[in-house]
């Protein structure tokens, strides 16, 4: 049995097999997951998990050098939007139109849905290396 960190077997595995400039999705419940892409599902019902208690954990397990939002998660979720960027301190940021951050996420290797019911509550990381 593992003994700490995160325990869902098929998210751990993503994780490690994740390399530098690779793309891994947090999202959402409601964010369209591309059928190419690897689907990490952990929603159980309305809020559980929670968009930010999903991303705090990957973050601790996987480097970042980038994160990517949507344009409309400032103006329509700003609470989200300061809670993502304070969880990644020193992250660089790019924005984009909603619609580019759905394209984009076909070149995910995967994406990890939370249950999560606010707008927008949705994130691309870039990750980085450790060296």
């Amino acid at each position: 049995m593992k003994r700490s960190g995160i325990l869902n077997p098929q998210l751990s595995r993503v994780i490690a097999e994740t390399g530098h400039t690779d793309l891994l999705v947090v999202t959402d419940a409601g964010l369209p997951i591309p059928q190419e892409i690897e689907r990490v599902d952990l929603s159980l019902v309305q809020g559980k998990p929670a968009f930010l208690d999903v991303l705090r954990e990957v973050v601790t397990e996987l480097e970042v050098e980038k994160i990517i939002l949507a344009e409309e998660t400032e103006k329509i979720s700003p609470n989200m939007y300061r809670d993502i960027v304070n969880l990644l301190p020193g992250i660089p940021i790019e924005t984009m139109p909603h619609e580019a951050f759905k394209e984009k996420t076909k070149q995910a290797k995967a994406a990890i849905r939370s249950g999560e019911f606010t707008s927008y509550a949705n994130v691309i990381l870039v990750a980085g290396v450790v060296y």
